[in-house]
């Protein structure tokens, strides 16, 4: 079946490229008096948003499940720092109430948060544990923040995704790998597509409110704690080690500092080159095209030059409505829309 793919899915030619940093981003933008939630706000790509976000005025609120951990990573950056697991929903649920009970606007929302290629684990509901922490305990935050975001006359919501979406479309009959093999490369592929179609609803969804959302292939980054579950040797033959065991940086192939990963996520948060564009999938500070070589079998090692674009599954516009569905069902939680 043909499927029905969000039209503004091409470039804008935004003027930025793959080496741009999120320092150059945020340049000449003030962002005093706006509010701001980042997951994963205490390492790697979401250490760098929070930075270059209070750098530029925003007030940002950084929900972790390791207070002393996010204590440390932030020390000398002007940061509130709450507790939340992305793996318990009732602390979601807490999180989103103490926040919406302050009565303040939420104006950007970014789902930054994430793990990769782990063992097979199950959260407290008994879900595979990337799909529920990439994307379900997500959801269930983002739907319990939404009166927030509603209230900022003007938010955005952006969803850190990756390339790694072309390891897996989601697979509906079997979503938690109950009838078949665990296979953690397309269990985060799955959860990186979830990441993606979510954005596309959300943008749906919200638009007439004035909410819009974006997600984002950052970039192949080495040493954001991601690839904790990754060997060396699995890391050379990806291509984004050197024999010395060395991250590559190169970004002709995607390969890029934290400060160059974090860019996209910037962009996409704060550009007026997106203010009237929604629903879209990003990559080195633009829109991504659409990659829809439809004969290849992607796996980590696939040549770097080749990593580009959004696969159509991903940007599918029925798909996106049934995983709003399946989500909703999964975590008993409801927009408010």
């Amino acid at each position: 079946m043909q499927a029905k793919i969000v039209s503004e899915q091409h470039p804008v030619n935004s003027g930025f490229d793959a080496a741009t940093t999120a320092a150059e981003i945020i340049k000449g933008i003030d962002l005093t008096g706006k509010n701001a939630i980042v997951t994963g706000g205490y390492s790697g790509l979401g250490l760098e948003t929070v930075r270059v976000l209070v750098n530029a005025g925003a007030k940002v609120i950084v929900p972790t499940r390791d207070i002393d951990r996010a204590k440390q990573a932030l020390n000398n950056i002007d940061v509130e720092i709450e507790t939340m697991d992305l793996l318990d929903p009732t602390s979601i649920n807490a999180f989103a109430e103490k926040f919406l009970a302050t009565n303040q606007p939420l104006h950007l929302l970014i789902n930054s948060a994430g793990i990769m290629a782990n063992p097979f684990t199950k959260d407290a509901r008994g879900y595979e544990s990337q799909f529920a922490t990439n994307h379900l305990g997500h959801f269930q935050l983002t739907a319990k923040l939404w009166p927030a975001l509603l209230k900022a006359n003007g938010a955005r919501v952006v969803s850190v995704s990756s390339w790694g979406h072309h390891f897996s479309p989601i697979v509906f009959d079997d979503i938690m790998f109950e009838h078949r093999g665990y296979e953690r490369f397309k269990a985060y592929g799955q959860s990186k597509t979830a990441n993606i179609l979510f954005a596309l609803e959300i943008d749906k969804r919200g638009k007439e409110n004035k909410v819009r959302a974006f997600s984002v292939h950052p970039g192949g980054i080495v040493g954001t704690g991601l690839d904790k579950h990754i060997s060396r040797e699995e890391l050379k033959n990806a291509g984004v080690l050197n024999e010395n065991g060395e991250p590559i940086r190169d970004t002709a192939k995607n390969l890029k500092t934290v400060e160059q990963g974090a860019a996209t996520i910037v962009w996409c948060a704060v550009s007026n080159q997106l203010d009237n564009i929604g629903g879209v999938y990003c990559e080195n500070c633009d829109v991504a095209v659409i990659d829809d070589e439809e004969q290849r079998t992607w796996k980590l090692g696939d040549s770097r030059e080749l990593n580009k674009g959004v696969r159509p599954y991903a940007i599918d516009e029925d798909n996106a409505a049934h995983l709003w569905d399946v989500s909703e069902q999964l975590t008993n939680t409801k927009f408010s829309i």
